[in-house]
């Protein structure tokens, strides 16, 4: 298959996957808006239905990316405050792993995603058959990393064997991409990932980084997009059918 023609399957599937999780949206919810190119088609079908009044809601988004676009789409936002709780977050993920363990951040929204992710009584992975892998750690890993202490923090990870790289802005090299945050973005390319619970306490040990890709115990299910299949996974189930659920199961 061509690279054209499956880069085509591809944006289909997480339309589909996009447009299965705008049917768990409900009347009255703060919903958390991801980031990244499947999130964005979520994004966009929320804001239509908005303006064809199915439903009213209100929305915080994970990246300037997704804000500029969901106020561009008419979907109402608020800012961040004291007890703000969300009953729905959608976004997508670079990996997802076994037990719904995710590698997140290869738009660099790792730190706002995982804030909103903890801060969600309902995280839904939306994504396309690529994303779905028997273990995670091909897709280099992200690091949200502050400027000075970026040299310790580079040994530190190839001491882990992570064999790290300063991410470089694509419309800007040699200047190094910048997060929201104004943080370093680090890829560790670790290449597999047998105890991502161990990496995790590693990482968080080690000064200077300010948050890391891995989304552990945060996701409650995921619709992956199968060609014209849409399957549901959840903790402890098999993967079913996502025709089964008309909202969040």
């Amino acid at each position: 298959m061509a690279s054209s023609e499956n880069q085509g399957r591809i944006d289909k599937e997480k339309q589909r996957a996009a447009a299965q999780a705008l049917r768990w949206v409900r009347d009255g919810m703060l919903v958390g808006l991801g980031s990244g190119s499947t999130a964005a088609y979520f994004i966009q079908l929320l804001g239509d239905a908005l303006r064809a009044g199915q439903f009213q809601v209100q929305a915080t988004a994970t990246s300037l990316a997704s804000e500029v676009l969901a106020r561009s789409v008419g979907i109402p936002l608020v800012e961040p405050r004291r007890g703000l709780r969300f009953d729905l977050t959608v976004d997508g993920a670079d990996e997802i792993g076994p037990q719904l363990a995710l590698i997140k951040g290869g738009g660099g929204a790792l730190l706002r995603e995982k804030v909103l992710a903890t801060a969600s009584d309902y995280l839904l992975i939306i994504a396309d058959s690529s994303k779905l892998v028997p273990q995670l750690g091909h897709f280099p890993l992200p690091l949200e990393v502050v400027p000075f202490a970026l040299p310790w923090v580079l040994d530190a990870i190839a001491q882990l064997g992570g064999d790290p790289t300063v991410r470089l802005d694509k419309k800007k090299a040699p200047q190094p991409a910048l997060s929201d945050q104004g943080n370093l973005l680090i890829d560790c390319h670790f290449k597999s990932l047998p105890d991502p619970a161990e990496l995790a306490l590693q990482l968080q040990a080690i000064p200077g980084i300010v948050e890391h890709g891995l989304f552990l115990g945060l996701a409650r299910a995921a619709i992956v997009a199968q060609d014209e299949k849409l399957v549901v996974h959840r903790l402890g189930a098999e993967p079913v059918d996502a025709a089964g659920f008309e909202e969040l199961p």
